[in-house]
């Protein structure tokens, strides 16, 4: 069974050309809406670190970035939709019936629980029996959107998510975190290494500081509720994703 997979499908053209061109009718005398047909690399370059790294992070939700995610369980997709200024659309479970003959392509079992064999089958016999009776349920006549109740959040969804650059950075600095629930956290570094891997984007993760709440504010917010050396961890894992698949995103 595959695990968890996240892909960047769609995103605004030109993304930062359209965040740096927005900013710039702040300031810009010259101003115009023609004037984004002008916008070149070095004008990014130029102006959107500075404007950044004053604060100023509305010009941010000009460009949304659209996710698909596959594999998660619901308890994941839970968490996802907590973050209100973006948009979802999720599997349906009253139109889509399950695979009952598979419960690893069914449902996700946390690595915390396969670590131990005798929980491990337990769990596996729960969710087979889970299964089973879904079956017999919709077999007797009860719809799916009834059928559906008797499942565990454990059950496996897909979701497409399109967020806001700056939506994205309030997601990012909460889910990229150590603290954040391992599967949440999974989903959202995949969606940063998306965003890494495309050359037009790479560069607004460090301009933006794109990245957990250590990155964004140089400090451990969480402090004493943290396990020991997560803070250094973290910065060599987003510092070797910005700088690995980086050639000028430095700047």
């Amino acid at each position: 069974m595959e695990g968890i997979r996240v892909r960047l499908v769609n995103y605004t053209k030109k993304p930062l050309e359209t965040v740096t061109w927005a900013a710039l009718i702040s300031y810009w005398d010259e101003w115009e809406s023609k004037a984004f047909e002008r916008m070149t690399e070095n004008d990014v370059e130029m102006h959107l670190p500075r404007v950044l790294g004053y604060g100023h992070e509305s010009i941010l939700e000009h460009a949304v970035l659209t996710f698909s995610i596959e594999g998660c369980s619901r308890v994941c997709s839970h968490q996802l939709v907590r973050h209100r200024l973006a948009s979802y659309t999720q599997q349906s479970m009253r139109y889509i019936k399950l695979n009952t003959d598979d419960v690893e392509e069914t449902f996700l079992i946390p690595g915390s629980v396969k670590e131990n064999p005798e929980l491990y089958e337990k769990w596996r016999e729960l969710m087979r029996k889970t299964l089973e009776l879904y079956e017999e349920s919709i077999n007797a006549g009860v719809h799916q959107e009834d059928a559906r109740f008797i499942l565990p959040q454990a059950v496996r969804t897909k979701i497409v998510v399109t967020m806001n650059l700056r939506e994205l950075k309030h997601f990012f600095g909460l889910r990229l975190c150590e603290r954040a629930q391992w599967e949440i956290r999974e989903v959202a570094w995949r969606m940063l290494e998306e965003i890494a891997k495309n050359d037009e984007l790479r560069p607004i993760i460090r301009w933006a500081k794109l990245g957990p709440r250590c990155i964004q504010l140089g400090y451990c917010p969480e402090r004493e509720l943290m396990p020991p050396g997560c803070w250094k961890r973290t910065k060599e894992k987003w510092e070797g994703l910005v700088s690995n698949r980086s050639d000028d995103s430095s700047k």
